[in-house]
């Protein structure tokens, strides 16, 4: 859902892809670069540029292509005002400053909780909870009304979420506003199931789907890793309409609004779509050379901000039997391309592997994610700013009049 084809430099050590084509040698790098080597070294030390031993000689280092590109793109276009406001919506500079989750060197935390290691146990309920620095969630009785129906879990969750964009529930107190976040997550969970039976969204989402103990253990394990990811496309609008102060439902209608789009949560419908294409199960390895022989980009694989892959994935991965299929998908899609699967492509996984209703993938993500979005309108309101960048204007100059 955060996904992107390319990666960027990050910190910590390479444990994976050996690719030639994504390492350069020093010669190379320097050449790149255009520094001394004591510059390079200090790019190493600061986390901006990875490098691995070689597989040759341990004695001598490889360096990230794509870090080093990165480093050199920063450098032409300098370090100006409007240089660095330009950088900020490319996955460039960080524009806000924010307590929910961190993510560096391989690894994502919220609140100062490893994610990874909270989704073998907790619930999406209780993450929510860390979240929004609540003790506990209110209980939430069963709705009076039935929830929305829709042909897909998109439809069902704007449906669900329209009902109660009106109230104002921004201007409420600390304790009425965790209640209607409350309300809303597990409303979330009841629009994308049909069913409301006040139990956690995952039990919710297994008795709807008919998924058997173990499958349910891992939608919570899904739900949990899909809670937040710091300031995606959705994450940002959802902070935007919250600076306005727009009612809670209202800035998560601006979240799912967002998500829809096929860059985003859209990811989902594109690789499932993919999965169909004839000769994909029978033979991965030639589906996709034959989809990259057209100009066609895999989508659900590769992340800028794990370029050792991300820990979502590789979490749900761990956790579910893929089978044969999808194993010799993944090792095809990494040995053409150098890029390993993303969430996108765990969340389609699972919808494959553990015969989930069409459109499963893209739910898991919408109900896990409603608790960041509910923690970051919550921060923003906090915040009180109305989040208003400004534009460079690149059209026509006005005409004077010459009369």
């Amino acid at each position: 859902m955060d996904s992107t084809a390319s990666t960027s430099a990050a910190t910590g050590p390479d444990t994976g892809n050996t690719d030639a084509a994504e390492w350069l040698d020093i010669g190379d790098a320097l050449a790149r670069l255009g520094v001394a080597r004591q510059t390079l070294y200090a790019y190493v030390s600061r986390g901006l540029i990875r490098s691995r031993p070689a597989d040759d000689d341990p004695r001598r280092s490889l360096y990230d292509r794509h870090a080093v590109e990165m480093v050199v793109a920063r450098s032409r276009r300098g370090r100006s005002r409007t240089a660095i406001a330009a950088s900020t919506i490319d996955w460039g500079e960080p524009v806000l400053v924010s307590r929910i989750t961190r993510i560096n060197a391989g690894h994502f935390a919220y609140r100062g909780h490893d994610a990874v290691a909270l989704s073998q146990s907790a619930t999406l309920e209780d993450v929510a909870a860390l979240l929004w620095e609540a003790p506990s969630l209110p209980h939430i009785a069963p709705p009076r009304r039935p929830p929305p129906k829709g042909a897909t879990p998109m439809a069902r969750c704007l449906a669900a979420t329209a009902q109660l964009a009106a109230p104002a529930t921004f201007h409420r107190g600390r304790r009425a506003l965790l209640n209607d976040a409350a309300h809303l997550l597990a409303g979330m969970a009841a629009a994308v199931a049909g069913t409301h039976n006040g139990r956690p969204a995952h039990i919710t989402l297994a008795e709807a789907w008919h998924a058997d103990t173990g499958a349910a253990d891992t939608l919570r394990r899904a739900l949990v890793l899909c809670a937040d990811h710091e300031l995606n496309a959705s994450t940002f609008a959802v902070r935007v309409a919250a600076s306005t102060g727009a009612s809670l439902p209202a800035c998560l209608l601006a979240g799912l609004a967002t998500l829809s789009g096929p860059l985003h949560g859209g990811v989902t419908d594109r690789l499932r779509a993919m999965l169909t294409e004839p000769g994909l199960r029978r033979d991965p390895a030639k589906a996709v050379a034959a989809r990259l022989a057209r100009g066609e980009e895999i989508p659900g694989f590769g992340q800028r901000l794990y370029p050792n892959g991300d820990p979502r994935a590789a979490a749900l991965f761990a956790a579910v039997p893929a089978g044969r299929t999808w194993h010799h998908l993944l090792a095809s899609v990494e040995e053409q391309t150098g890029r390993r699967p993303n969430i996108d492509a765990a969340l389609v996984m699972l919808e494959d592997v553990l015969h989930l209703p069409v459109g499963a993938a893209f739910a898991l993500f919408a109900v896990g994610r409603t608790a960041g979005w509910i923690a970051h309108a919550m921060e923003q309101r906090e915040d009180g700013r109305l989040i208003r960048p400004r534009a460079v204007y690149a059209g026509r100059e006005p005409q004077t009049s010459t009369v």
